[in-house]
């Protein structure tokens, strides 16, 4: 299993649509995705460590499937079309990591 983690980092000028992010963009996700999406997870930043820190990230979105083919398989077609819709909800370049899943 593997997880396709989406974050936005927290810059001193970033605007995050948070409502648009989890009502729309992950619906759209979702049904350009379909079946090969196995779960999905946002964060919203909150502090870093200590309380009067800035979280690092402003958001994450985590999402999973069986195997990295499965994920490239499902998102290569529609990549054009998720990142066009990005400016929709944040003015900030995301970072993306793709992990295994080990427990």
């Amino acid at each position: 299993m593997i997880k396709v983690s989406v974050m936005y980092p927290n810059t001193p000028d970033v605007t995050f649509d948070i409502d648009y992010y989890c009502n729309t963009h992950f619906s759209l996700v979702a049904r350009l995705l379909g079946p090969a999406l196995k779960s999905v997870a946002v964060e919203y930043g909150l502090t870093g460590a200590a309380p009067e820190e800035e979280p690092a990230f402003i958001a994450m979105g985590h999402m999973t499937f069986d195997s990295l083919a499965a994920f490239y398989a499902a998102y290569g077609p529609h990549v054009t079309e998720l990142k066009a819709d990005v400016p929709n909800f944040t003015n900030v370049k995301s970072v993306v990591q793709i992990s295994e899943i080990k427990m």
